[in-house]
């Protein structure tokens, strides 16, 4: 879709109509997703005869970490598909499909062997739909269309619908019939969003199918035998001990760190990227290390929280006790009522709004500020933590996300280099990957023993964070060429 036809269109709450295309098929794939994701930490820890696996919690803290770390790096896969070979539009339809055969995996297959084929199968799926349906709403706008922000809010109110209804639904399927049905009613959410997906594709447009960098045929074949040599030696480490339950969240980690110096040095040192470009790619890396940071803390609402609210959590409502899962539909409930409100006053600030980096900061020091709310509550035993607290840590949750998220997302697209428009996205999504690898790292040096010191320095760490970037805002702002 041209420049012209996306700043006319306006059949879709005042935005282009193939939003809503993209809003629907985001959000049964969060639906899945987040589902899947709200029971995999207790289906890990909690013993066979509750239906679980038996893993110590740390270890499965930091394996829900590790995956969630991977299904973000795996935006890296997506995004050179669709860059190379597929185009965005396709490579999202191809994921989708991997995504449901990984729930189908989990549902059905036992054990160990259905956590590794499904998660795998959910991660790679997951990182080629993420970059991909960000890309493909960054297209449908000019660079310099104001409703831009406010449309990318808008599909993120599609994410969080389906994040909302994921984390209920499976959780009472798991609660009432096993862990089995919940996955398998993750993959029902996700092939429903393939049904609306194929049935709207028309929608987003010619250039939505256009490979922008095709990778030239005499390069297929070397590169096929390199992805094997890869996948050959995933498994080499993964037999032969190497890599195990209990170290996978730091190599993980190290795998994303890595990743991130590789992928910030192939986009600068391209010929296909101009002077204004890679100046506004230097400008991404502290916004990089911001995001990176908050997901450190944000993602843990999977790892040390979800323990939190197994272990710590008073989840008795009127003599009925609500399952573990139900916590992570919270936060979307916030982000839905909350959403209108930012795209609101998005639009009315106008150019008057504050800039990227100012956004981030205030998304860090509020971030802090919500770890900092568990301190009252630490220090007890059992379940005695008041369930109105952890709401209202959730909100300041909301807040800190919706100033950061959405934003980074257009963010990644507007300062995107025209040669690496996916891969930009992707950087952003590594960002992401970090952190949430990094938020089980994290979780396990958790303890409900220990509360205060691990709430107390995470908080005031974050808070840090967000103050520095602050400081360094302007110079930033330079970077950026005139992109706010």
């Amino acid at each position: 879709m041209g420049t012209s036809a996306g700043t006319q269109d306006k059949q879709f709450l005042g935005q282009p109509r193939g939003l809503a295309n993209l809003f629907g098929v985001e959000m049964w794939e969060r639906f899945s997703f987040y589902g899947m994701q709200g029971i995999l930490t207790i289906y890990l820890y909690y013993s066979s005869t509750e239906g679980g696996l038996g893993l110590e919690q740390a270890t499965a803290a930091g394996i829900v970490g590790a995956y969630g770390g991977l299904v973000y790096l795996s935006t890296i896969i997506g995004a050179w598909v669709a860059d190379r070979l597929l185009g965005a539009e396709r490579t999202l339809f191809y994921s989708a499909v991997l995504i449901m055969a990984g729930h189908i995996s989990l549902a059905v297959l036992p054990g160990f062997l259905g956590v590794g084929v499904g998660l795998v199968a959910v991660a790679v799926g997951s990182g080629g739909l993420k970059a991909n349906a960000t890309t493909l709403v960054g297209g449908l706008y000019a660079k310099d269309d104001e409703r831009r922000d406010a449309g990318f809010t808008i599909f993120y109110v599609g994410v969080n619908i389906g994040s909302f209804l994921g984390p209920l639904l499976t959780g009472l399927a798991q609660k009432e019939l096993g862990f089995h049905f919940g996955f398998g009613l993750a993959a029902i959410g996700m092939a429903a969003g393939l049904v609306q997906y194929a049935i709207g594709r028309r929608n987003l447009g010619e250039e939505a199918g256009r490979v922008p960098n095709p990778l030239p045929a005499a390069k297929r074949v070397p590169l096929a035998v390199a992805a094997l040599a890869v996948v050959a030696l995933i498994l080499v480490v993964v037999l032969t001990g190497l890599v195990t339950a209990d170290n996978l969240a730091n190599v993980v980690t190290g795998v994303i760190i890595a990743a991130t110096i590789v992928y910030f040095g192939v986009i600068l040192s391209s010929k296909q990227v101009t002077a204004v470009e890679r100046k506004r790619v230097y400008s991404f890396i502290p916004m990089f290390v911001a995001s990176a940071a908050f997901f450190s803390l944000y993602q843990q609402q999977f790892t040390a929280v979800t323990i939190y609210t197994d272990e710590r959590l008073d989840r008795n409502i009127f003599g009925w006790e609500m399952p573990v899962s139900w916590i992570n539909a919270i936060n979307p409930v916030f982000i839905i009522l909350l959403a209108g409100v930012f795209v609101t006053l998005w639009t009315k600030l106008g150019p008057r709004q504050p800039s990227t980096p100012i956004k981030f900061a205030m998304a860090n020091v509020i971030m802090g500020v919500a770890f900092l709310m568990f301190l009252p509550a630490s220090g007890g035993s059992g379940n005695t933590t008041p369930l109105i607290l952890m709401i209202a840590i959730l909100l300041v949750f909301t807040i800190a996300e919706l100033l950061l998220s959405p934003v980074g997302l257009s963010l990644s697209t507007k300062l995107a280099p025209e040669a690496f428009r996916s891969q930009m996205v992707a950087l952003n999504y590594l960002s992401v990957a970090l952190g949430t690898s990094m938020s089980g790292v994290l979780a396990e040096f958790y303890s409900p023993e220990d509360e205060f010191a691990y709430f107390g320095v995470l908080g005031v760490a974050s808070i840090v964070i967000g103050v520095l970037l602050a400081g360094g805002s302007k110079f930033i702002g330079r970077l950026m060429g005139g992109i706010r």
